[in-house]
């Protein structure tokens, strides 16, 4: 995710943090590179223009931020500029009354019916109920396939594939979804590959029926500036109250998140971060500046641990490293853990100072697979005691496994030497528990 933004604006982050003074020359030539940066990202050009200016005339005269240097001065209020354009965090409206009408408007392939059970899921994980509805009266199979959505995380799906008329059929949702006393009602509205008057006309009177508190346009952010002209005809003739920005994992070059805000005036609620019904996040400004300035994103981090793994396991896990009593079954258990976080890669890009550095990696999480195969094929005493694992066994648990015994041998000498560097930094006191770890 802002993979290019992320790795111009870190180069000149490194560049600023070895700044010695506030002079013309230090701020010109990282205006200079921040505005390539910008400009290659497709930002909108309006927008690069206006940040630059801001920037700028904060800069004149600035004094050095107490507890900060130089180029940290600069920095902070690059990171300030950028949290202008990006907009406070909006939170989705509630009704008084339920259900909370949610519209989803876009073009045919943007990933809309994908986002109506994406934003389904999300939202009954905070515990309300939800129901998902198709009024594409032209393409049944979209109906279709949200409804398989639907049926995998467990929420109604409302469809009638006999009634050709969107305006009709939309009454009959909404009556419906009263009736269920649903929380919230997402509605995937037709799509088509370009704009056309019919389509608006729909849109229009299905807004103008159901009054929805909610009216978000979903864009492909692969698409750059086109998305948001598209978004901006949408805007003036359906009234946008924000915008779900989808496929931010592919290759796209992030722009339209920084201009999103400034040219159509509506927030970014959500963002698509993957293909998984899960890899949906709330739009965070704060945390996406961290992430394009190259700063990490902890707090995202943090949630993520949360969700995927279970304290006291980690816990008694942790005591068991720091005493090196640690087991190929605990090898186990600490792997998927990681897979539960998601795609490694990923991960490693939220923690500060690393997430530049490592643009090209790719984890091969096949080794994950293999390393777990071979553990499963071993007895509960020899993952306990590797150490009596002789010819024998390994080419019982390679044949057991579906490997060598060259992979065999290679986990077992890795742990080995896992082993040996825990005892090590035991021995040498430098391991000790944190705080808040039980003795």
């Amino acid at each position: 995710m802002f993979e290019l933004l992320t790795e111009k604006f870190s180069n000149v982050v490194e560049k600023l943090k070895r700044a010695k003074k506030l002079d013309e020359k230090t701020i010109d030539e990282a205006l200079k590179d921040i505005r390539k940066a910008l400009l290659e990202a497709d930002v909108n050009v309006e927008v690069v223009q206006q940040f630059l200016k801001d920037v700028k005339e904060k800069l004149k005269g600035q004094e050095v931020i107490k507890g900060l240097n130089a180029g940290e001065t600069v920095i902070k209020l690059i990171y300030d500029e950028l949290l202008k354009i990006l907009g406070e965090e909006a939170p989705l409206a509630k009704a008084q009354k339920p259900p909370t009408i949610i519209m989803l408007v876009g073009l045919q392939g943007t990933g809309k019916t994908t986002t109506a059970g994406k934003l389904a899921k999300y939202l009954k994980s905070k515990g309300y109920t939800v129901g998902v509805a198709s009024t594409d009266v032209r393409r049944p199979a979209a109906a279709k396939q949200l409804c398989t959505l639907a049926q995998k995380i467990d929420v109604p799906c409302f469809i009638d594939e006999n009634e050709k008329d969107a305006i009709k059929l939309t009454e009959k949702i909404l009556q419906q979804t009263k009736d269920a006393g649903l929380s919230y009602l997402i509605l995937d509205t037709a799509g088509r590959l370009h704009i056309d008057e019919e389509l608006m006309d729909e849109l229009v009177k299905i807004k103008e029926k159901v009054q929805p508190h909610e009216v978000l346009y979903v864009a492909d952010a692969m698409q750059g500036q086109d998305a948001i002209n598209t978004a901006k005809e949408y805007h003036d003739r359906v009234g946008l109250t924000g915008v779900i920005l989808t496929k931010l994992d592919g290759d796209a070059k992030g722009g339209i998140a920084l201009s999103v805000r400034k040219v159509l005036g509506v927030p970014i609620k959500f963002i698509g971060t993957g293909e998984k019904i899960e890899d949906f996040e709330v739009f965070h400004p704060d945390r996406i500046a961290q992430r394009i300035l190259g700063l990490g994103d902890i707090q995202s981090l943090i949630e993520k641990m949360e969700k995927a793994i279970d304290e006291d396991k980690a816990q008694e896990m942790a005591k068991r490293v720091m005493n090196a009593e640690f087991t190929l079954e605990d090898l186990k258990e600490q792997l998927q853990m990681i897979k539960n976080l998601g795609p490694l890669e990923n991960i490693l890009k939220m923690i500060p100072g690393v997430g530049s550095k490592i643009k090209d990696l790719k984890v091969d999480e096949k080794q994950f697979v293999k390393i777990e195969a071979i553990i499963n094929s071993m007895t509960p005493e020899e993952r306990r005691n590797p150490h009596i694992i002789n010819g024998s066994r390994k080419r019982r648990i390679a044949r057991g496994s579906g490997t060598t015994i060259m992979d065999v041998n290679k986990l077992l000498k890795q742990y080995k030497e896992m082993k040996k560097m825990m005892k090590k930094m035991k021995k040498s006191g430098k391991m000790k528990l944190p705080f808040n770890f039980p003795y």
